[in-house]
Protein backbone atom coordinates (compact mmCIF):
# COMPACT_ATOMS: atom_id res chain seq x y z
CA UNK A 1 0.00 0.00 0.00
CA UNK A 2 1.19 3.51 -0.88
CA UNK A 3 -0.12 6.22 1.64
CA UNK A 4 0.24 10.24 1.00
CA UNK A 5 0.11 12.34 4.13
CA UNK A 6 -0.28 15.64 3.75
CA UNK A 7 -0.06 18.30 6.62
CA UNK A 8 0.38 21.58 7.47
CA UNK A 9 3.96 21.51 8.69
CA UNK A 10 7.17 19.97 7.41
CA UNK A 11 7.26 17.01 9.41
CA UNK A 12 10.74 17.46 10.73
CA UNK A 13 9.45 20.90 12.44
CA UNK A 14 8.56 20.97 16.21
CA UNK A 15 5.37 19.37 17.70
CA UNK A 16 3.48 16.93 18.44
CA UNK A 17 1.76 16.03 15.62
CA UNK A 18 4.92 16.31 13.51
CA UNK A 19 6.26 13.41 15.55
CA UNK A 20 3.12 11.50 15.54
CA UNK A 21 3.54 11.51 11.87
CA UNK A 22 7.24 10.42 11.76
CA UNK A 23 6.76 7.39 14.33
CA UNK A 24 3.81 6.33 12.26
CA UNK A 25 5.83 6.52 8.58
CA UNK A 26 8.26 4.64 10.37
CA UNK A 27 6.27 1.76 11.84
CA UNK A 28 3.95 1.83 8.66
CA UNK A 29 7.32 0.65 6.46
CA UNK A 30 8.55 -1.48 8.84
CA UNK A 31 4.65 -3.38 7.97
CA UNK A 32 6.32 -3.11 4.24
CA UNK A 33 4.14 -0.27 3.43
CA UNK A 34 5.60 2.96 1.61
CA UNK A 35 4.83 6.34 3.19
CA UNK A 36 4.96 9.73 1.12
CA UNK A 37 4.51 12.81 3.68
CA UNK A 38 4.02 16.45 1.63
CA UNK A 39 4.09 19.49 3.49
CA UNK A 40 5.42 23.05 3.07
CA UNK A 41 9.37 23.35 3.16
CA UNK A 42 11.12 23.80 6.19
CA UNK A 43 13.15 27.06 6.15
CA UNK A 44 14.83 26.52 9.47
CA UNK A 45 18.53 27.37 8.82
CA UNK A 46 20.85 25.28 8.54
CA UNK A 47 18.13 22.25 7.79
CA UNK A 48 18.84 20.03 4.91
CA UNK A 49 16.71 17.19 4.69
CA UNK A 50 18.82 13.57 6.20
CA UNK A 51 19.48 10.92 3.15
CA UNK A 52 17.15 8.06 4.69
CA UNK A 53 14.06 10.52 4.70
CA UNK A 54 14.30 11.55 0.91
CA UNK A 55 12.38 9.80 -0.73
CA UNK A 56 9.56 10.18 1.74
CA UNK A 57 9.41 13.62 1.75
CA UNK A 58 7.65 15.97 -0.92
CA UNK A 59 8.73 19.66 -0.13
CA UNK A 60 6.04 21.87 -1.26
CA UNK A 61 6.68 25.94 -1.51
CA UNK A 62 5.94 27.56 1.07
CA UNK A 63 7.26 30.93 2.69
CA UNK A 64 8.00 30.98 6.28
CA UNK A 65 5.30 32.39 8.83
CA UNK A 66 7.14 32.55 12.21
CA UNK A 67 10.95 34.54 12.66
CA UNK A 68 12.37 31.54 13.84
CA UNK A 69 11.40 29.91 10.47
CA UNK A 70 10.21 27.03 11.92
CA UNK A 71 7.09 26.97 10.55
CA UNK A 72 5.64 27.69 6.84
CA UNK A 73 2.96 28.03 4.84
CA UNK A 74 1.99 26.78 1.47
CA UNK A 75 -0.76 27.59 -0.70
CA UNK A 76 -3.10 25.42 -1.70
CA UNK A 77 -3.35 26.03 -5.20
CA UNK A 78 -2.10 24.98 -8.83
CA UNK A 79 1.54 25.70 -8.23
CA UNK A 80 1.29 23.25 -5.53
CA UNK A 81 -0.65 20.61 -7.18
CA UNK A 82 1.94 20.78 -10.15
CA UNK A 83 4.84 20.17 -7.40
CA UNK A 84 3.25 17.48 -5.66
CA UNK A 85 1.76 15.68 -9.26
CA UNK A 86 5.03 15.85 -10.72
CA UNK A 87 6.58 14.33 -7.08
CA UNK A 88 4.54 11.69 -7.36
CA UNK A 89 5.05 10.96 -11.32
CA UNK A 90 8.01 9.36 -9.93
CA UNK A 91 6.38 7.01 -7.11
CA UNK A 92 4.28 4.25 -6.88
CA UNK A 93 0.43 4.72 -7.85
CA UNK A 94 -0.83 6.26 -4.24
CA UNK A 95 -3.50 4.35 -2.41
CA UNK A 96 -5.09 6.46 0.11
CA UNK A 97 -4.30 9.94 0.87
CA UNK A 98 -3.95 10.38 4.97
CA UNK A 99 -4.97 14.18 5.89
CA UNK A 100 -3.24 14.85 8.91
CA UNK A 101 -3.38 18.87 8.21
CA UNK A 102 -6.84 21.43 9.25
CA UNK A 103 -5.19 24.32 6.92
CA UNK A 104 -3.48 24.90 4.01
CA UNK A 105 -2.45 21.10 4.39
CA UNK A 106 -6.08 20.01 4.61
CA UNK A 107 -7.02 21.63 0.86
CA UNK A 108 -4.08 20.58 -0.57
CA UNK A 109 -4.60 17.25 0.42
CA UNK A 110 -8.15 16.99 -0.85
CA UNK A 111 -6.81 18.69 -4.20
CA UNK A 112 -5.01 15.89 -4.35
CA UNK A 113 -7.06 12.94 -3.43
CA UNK A 114 -10.12 14.53 -5.88
CA UNK A 115 -6.87 14.72 -8.70
CA UNK A 116 -5.96 11.29 -8.13
CA UNK A 117 -9.33 9.82 -7.61
CA UNK A 118 -8.38 7.75 -4.07
CA UNK A 119 -10.03 7.85 -0.30
CA UNK A 120 -9.23 9.95 2.11
CA UNK A 121 -8.80 9.75 5.82
CA UNK A 122 -8.76 12.71 7.76
CA UNK A 123 -7.12 13.18 11.37
CA UNK A 124 -7.79 16.54 12.97
CA UNK A 125 -5.13 16.87 15.02
CA UNK A 126 -6.27 20.94 15.58
CA UNK A 127 -8.18 22.27 17.64
CA UNK A 128 -9.40 25.38 15.85
CA UNK A 129 -12.15 27.18 17.77
CA UNK A 130 -9.56 26.96 21.67
CA UNK A 131 -6.47 27.84 19.75
CA UNK A 132 -7.95 30.52 17.43
CA UNK A 133 -9.75 32.12 20.19
CA UNK A 134 -6.45 31.90 22.57
CA UNK A 135 -4.50 34.17 20.19
CA UNK A 136 -7.61 36.46 19.04
CA UNK A 137 -10.54 38.25 20.15
CA UNK A 138 -11.68 38.46 16.39
CA UNK A 139 -12.17 34.55 16.26
CA UNK A 140 -15.50 35.01 14.38
CA UNK A 141 -13.90 37.08 11.63
CA UNK A 142 -11.03 34.38 11.81
CA UNK A 143 -13.40 31.49 11.53
CA UNK A 144 -15.44 33.07 9.00
CA UNK A 145 -12.20 33.84 7.00
CA UNK A 146 -10.85 30.20 6.93
CA UNK A 147 -14.51 28.87 5.63
CA UNK A 148 -14.20 31.36 2.58
CA UNK A 149 -10.29 30.10 2.08
CA UNK A 150 -12.07 26.49 2.01
CA UNK A 151 -15.03 27.49 -0.12
CA UNK A 152 -12.55 29.42 -2.97
CA UNK A 153 -9.73 26.51 -2.73
CA UNK A 154 -11.93 23.50 -2.81
CA UNK A 155 -15.82 24.58 -4.29
CA UNK A 156 -18.52 22.94 -2.33
CA UNK A 157 -18.53 20.28 -0.11
CA UNK A 158 -18.85 16.95 -1.87
CA UNK A 159 -20.82 15.72 1.17
CA UNK A 160 -23.54 16.44 3.49
CA UNK A 161 -23.16 19.52 6.44
CA UNK A 162 -24.50 19.02 10.02
CA UNK A 163 -26.21 22.40 9.35
CA UNK A 164 -26.03 22.82 13.56
CA UNK A 165 -22.49 23.24 12.96
CA UNK A 166 -21.09 26.54 13.79
CA UNK A 167 -17.62 29.11 13.72
CA UNK A 168 -14.78 27.00 13.59
CA UNK A 169 -16.65 23.88 13.95
CA UNK A 170 -18.34 24.70 10.78
CA UNK A 171 -15.21 25.13 9.16
CA UNK A 172 -13.84 21.64 10.30
CA UNK A 173 -17.54 20.07 9.18
CA UNK A 174 -17.30 21.26 5.61
CA UNK A 175 -14.02 19.35 5.30
CA UNK A 176 -14.90 16.27 7.22
CA UNK A 177 -17.57 16.18 4.27
CA UNK A 178 -14.73 15.56 1.77
CA UNK A 179 -13.38 12.40 3.31
CA UNK A 180 -14.38 8.84 3.86
CA UNK A 181 -13.22 8.39 7.09
CA UNK A 182 -12.53 10.98 9.99
CA UNK A 183 -10.66 10.04 13.06
CA UNK A 184 -9.41 11.89 15.88
CA UNK A 185 -6.45 11.59 18.15
CA UNK A 186 -8.36 10.90 21.64
CA UNK A 187 -11.86 10.29 23.18
CA UNK A 188 -12.37 13.66 24.49
CA UNK A 189 -11.39 15.65 21.18
CA UNK A 190 -13.69 12.92 19.03
CA UNK A 191 -16.62 13.71 21.32
CA UNK A 192 -15.92 16.94 20.76
CA UNK A 193 -15.96 16.89 17.09
CA UNK A 194 -19.28 14.39 17.20
CA UNK A 195 -20.72 17.16 19.83
CA UNK A 196 -20.26 20.08 17.15
CA UNK A 197 -21.57 18.90 14.53
CA UNK A 198 -18.25 18.07 12.30
CA UNK A 199 -19.30 14.44 11.78
CA UNK A 200 -21.52 12.03 13.01
CA UNK A 201 -18.83 8.76 12.93
CA UNK A 202 -15.38 10.02 14.38
CA UNK A 203 -13.09 7.19 15.37
CA UNK A 204 -10.35 7.70 17.78
CA UNK A 205 -7.00 6.74 16.65
CA UNK A 206 -4.13 7.36 19.28
CA UNK A 207 -0.66 8.58 18.16
CA UNK A 208 1.89 6.14 19.60
CA UNK A 209 5.25 6.16 20.90
CA UNK A 210 8.48 4.93 18.63
CA UNK A 211 9.12 1.88 20.11
CA UNK A 212 12.77 1.62 19.09
CA UNK A 213 13.36 5.13 20.95
CA UNK A 214 11.49 4.22 24.11
CA UNK A 215 12.93 1.26 24.50
CA UNK A 216 16.78 3.09 24.23
CA UNK A 217 15.78 5.75 26.29
CA UNK A 218 14.44 3.22 28.83
CA UNK A 219 18.34 1.66 28.66
CA UNK A 220 20.09 5.06 29.81
CA UNK A 221 20.68 5.18 34.02
CA UNK A 222 18.46 8.34 35.63
CA UNK A 223 20.76 10.83 37.28
CA UNK A 224 21.67 11.20 40.65
CA UNK A 225 19.91 14.22 41.98
CA UNK A 226 19.01 16.14 45.37
CA UNK A 227 16.02 17.61 44.53
CA UNK A 228 12.90 16.56 42.19
CA UNK A 229 13.87 16.82 38.36
CA UNK A 230 10.47 18.32 36.47
CA UNK A 231 10.40 18.92 32.87
CA UNK A 232 7.88 20.84 30.57
CA UNK A 233 8.09 20.62 26.78
CA UNK A 234 6.18 22.13 23.92
CA UNK A 235 5.78 25.02 22.25
CA UNK A 236 6.62 28.45 23.74
CA UNK A 237 3.34 29.73 22.85
CA UNK A 238 -0.13 31.57 24.73
CA UNK A 239 -2.25 28.54 24.55
CA UNK A 240 0.58 26.24 25.97
CA UNK A 241 0.14 28.67 28.92
CA UNK A 242 4.24 28.36 29.95
CA UNK A 243 4.18 31.93 31.59
CA UNK A 244 1.33 30.60 33.52
CA UNK A 245 3.86 27.64 34.72
CA UNK A 246 6.30 29.89 35.32
CA UNK A 247 4.09 32.35 37.70
CA UNK A 248 3.13 29.11 39.06
CA UNK A 249 6.75 27.80 39.73
CA UNK A 250 6.97 30.92 41.82
CA UNK A 251 4.04 31.14 43.85
CA UNK A 252 4.33 27.22 44.69
CA UNK A 253 8.14 28.37 46.33
CA UNK A 254 9.20 24.76 45.32
CA UNK A 255 12.83 23.28 45.45
CA UNK A 256 13.00 21.45 42.53
CA UNK A 257 15.14 22.07 38.72
CA UNK A 258 12.64 22.46 36.31
CA UNK A 259 13.71 22.13 32.70
CA UNK A 260 11.61 23.94 29.82
CA UNK A 261 12.24 22.34 26.57
CA UNK A 262 11.67 23.74 23.56
CA UNK A 263 11.26 27.17 22.00
CA UNK A 264 8.24 29.64 20.24
CA UNK A 265 7.13 33.71 20.27
CA UNK A 266 6.84 33.57 23.78
CA UNK A 267 10.79 32.40 24.89
CA UNK A 268 11.80 36.11 25.21
CA UNK A 269 8.73 36.80 27.54
CA UNK A 270 9.78 33.36 29.27
CA UNK A 271 13.23 34.30 29.98
CA UNK A 272 12.38 38.09 31.42
CA UNK A 273 9.73 35.99 33.69
CA UNK A 274 12.15 33.77 35.25
CA UNK A 275 15.04 36.13 35.83
CA UNK A 276 12.45 39.26 37.11
CA UNK A 277 10.69 36.27 39.60
CA UNK A 278 14.34 35.07 40.35
CA UNK A 279 14.15 31.67 39.32
CA UNK A 280 17.15 31.17 37.44
CA UNK A 281 18.40 28.85 40.33
CA UNK A 282 15.83 26.14 39.50
CA UNK A 283 14.38 26.96 35.88
CA UNK A 284 16.62 26.12 33.29
CA UNK A 285 15.96 26.15 29.02
CA UNK A 286 17.79 23.63 27.47
CA UNK A 287 15.68 24.62 24.35
CA UNK A 288 14.55 22.66 21.56
CA UNK A 289 16.18 19.18 21.36
CA UNK A 290 15.94 16.21 19.05
CA UNK A 291 13.52 13.83 19.65
CA UNK A 292 15.71 11.25 21.28
CA UNK A 293 16.82 13.85 23.52
CA UNK A 294 13.58 14.73 24.42
CA UNK A 295 12.49 11.27 25.54
CA UNK A 296 15.86 11.26 27.74
CA UNK A 297 14.58 13.88 29.54
CA UNK A 298 11.08 12.59 30.43
CA UNK A 299 12.52 9.01 31.47
CA UNK A 300 15.21 11.07 33.40
CA UNK A 301 12.71 13.78 35.00
CA UNK A 302 10.38 12.73 38.39
CA UNK A 303 7.82 14.02 36.52
CA UNK A 304 6.04 16.03 33.69
CA UNK A 305 4.02 19.34 33.72
CA UNK A 306 1.38 19.18 31.23
CA UNK A 307 -0.24 23.07 30.98
CA UNK A 308 -2.15 23.47 28.46
CA UNK A 309 -6.29 23.30 29.16
CA UNK A 310 -8.61 22.89 26.60
CA UNK A 311 -6.34 23.17 23.84
CA UNK A 312 -4.46 19.87 23.09
CA UNK A 313 -6.57 17.36 20.71
CA UNK A 314 -4.21 14.86 22.16
CA UNK A 315 -1.55 15.99 24.27
CA UNK A 316 1.33 13.32 23.22
CA UNK A 317 3.78 14.49 25.58
CA UNK A 318 2.22 12.80 28.67
CA UNK A 319 1.89 9.63 26.81
CA UNK A 320 5.67 9.79 26.16
CA UNK A 321 5.79 10.06 29.75
CA UNK A 322 3.84 7.64 30.89
CA UNK A 323 5.71 4.92 28.32
CA UNK A 324 9.05 6.39 29.65
CA UNK A 325 7.61 5.34 33.49
CA UNK A 326 7.20 9.17 34.31
CA UNK A 327 4.36 10.25 35.56
CA UNK A 328 2.49 13.76 34.84
CA UNK A 329 1.00 16.57 36.46
CA UNK A 330 -1.87 17.55 34.46
CA UNK A 331 -3.78 20.49 34.23
CA UNK A 332 -6.14 19.51 31.30
CA UNK A 333 -8.31 16.66 33.54
CA UNK A 334 -9.36 15.29 29.66
CA UNK A 335 -5.86 14.32 28.56
CA UNK A 336 -5.71 13.04 32.17
CA UNK A 337 -8.53 10.58 31.63
CA UNK A 338 -6.70 9.86 28.14
CA UNK A 339 -3.93 8.78 29.92
CA UNK A 340 -5.40 6.60 32.25
CA UNK A 341 -2.25 5.48 34.52
CA UNK A 342 -2.85 5.58 38.26
CA UNK A 343 0.74 7.46 39.11
CA UNK A 344 -0.52 10.85 38.17
CA UNK A 345 -1.43 14.38 40.06
CA UNK A 346 -4.08 16.53 38.42
CA UNK A 347 -4.70 20.33 39.08
CA UNK A 348 -8.14 21.15 40.52
CA UNK A 349 -8.33 24.29 38.48
CA UNK A 350 -7.24 26.69 35.64
CA UNK A 351 -5.90 29.04 37.67
CA UNK A 352 -2.19 29.78 38.94
CA UNK A 353 -2.68 28.82 42.49
CA UNK A 354 -4.24 25.67 42.01
CA UNK A 355 -1.30 24.90 39.93
CA UNK A 356 0.82 26.05 42.40
CA UNK A 357 -0.62 23.64 45.11
CA UNK A 358 -0.32 20.92 42.77
CA UNK A 359 3.29 21.23 42.66
CA UNK A 360 3.96 21.78 45.69
CA UNK A 361 2.00 19.04 46.92
CA UNK A 362 3.86 16.69 43.87
CA UNK A 363 7.80 18.52 44.56
CA UNK A 364 6.71 17.23 48.50
CA UNK A 365 5.51 13.57 47.87
CA UNK A 366 8.88 12.82 45.23
CA UNK A 367 10.77 14.65 47.49
CA UNK A 368 9.99 12.32 50.38
CA UNK A 369 9.77 8.92 48.07
CA UNK A 370 12.44 9.63 45.55
CA UNK A 371 12.08 6.78 42.77
CA UNK A 372 8.63 5.64 44.04
CA UNK A 373 6.30 7.57 41.99
CA UNK A 374 7.13 5.73 38.19
CA UNK A 375 4.32 4.32 35.96
CA UNK A 376 4.07 0.86 35.67
CA UNK A 377 6.28 -0.81 33.07
CA UNK A 378 3.15 -3.18 32.38
CA UNK A 379 1.17 0.15 31.36
CA UNK A 380 3.87 1.16 28.83
CA UNK A 381 2.63 -1.20 25.92
CA UNK A 382 -0.52 0.69 24.71
CA UNK A 383 1.45 3.55 24.08
CA UNK A 384 3.33 2.40 21.50
CA UNK A 385 3.90 2.89 17.99
CA UNK A 386 3.57 -0.65 16.85
CA UNK A 387 0.61 -1.15 18.27
CA UNK A 388 -1.63 2.21 17.07
CA UNK A 389 -0.29 1.40 13.79
CA UNK A 390 -1.94 -1.59 13.63
CA UNK A 391 -5.12 -0.19 14.45
CA UNK A 392 -4.56 2.65 11.38
CA UNK A 393 -4.12 0.38 8.81
CA UNK A 394 -6.91 -1.73 9.56
CA UNK A 395 -8.90 1.51 9.05
CA UNK A 396 -7.20 1.84 5.60
CA UNK A 397 -7.97 -1.68 4.44
CA UNK A 398 -11.75 -0.72 5.47
CA UNK A 399 -11.66 2.38 3.64
CA UNK A 400 -9.93 0.74 0.44
CA UNK A 401 -12.30 -1.94 0.76
CA UNK A 402 -15.79 0.13 0.73
CA UNK A 403 -14.09 2.35 -1.80
CA UNK A 404 -13.72 -0.34 -4.45
CA UNK A 405 -17.28 -1.99 -3.20
CA UNK A 406 -18.68 1.37 -4.16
Amino acid sequence: MHILIVTDQHPESLGGVQVAIRMQRRALERLGHRVTVAAPALHRLGYSTAEPDRDAYIDLPSRSITRDREYSLTWPGRSADRRLANALATRPPVDLVHVQGDFWGAMIGVRAARGLRVPIVHTMHNHVDEGTRAVTPLAPLAFAGLRAWRQLVLGRPRGGVDPASRGAWRYLAELAADADAVTAPSQHFAEALRRHGVSSTVLVTPNGVDDEAVAAAREVPRSERTRPKLVWLGRMSHEKRVLEFIDAIALSGIDADIALHGAGLLLPRVEERIAALGLADRVTIPGPVPYPAALAALRDADALVQTSIGFETQGLTPFEAAALGTPTIFSDAEIADDVDVDQKWVVADGSVAALARALREAAAELAAAPGARRVDASAATRFLQSARSGEMLALYESVLSAARSA
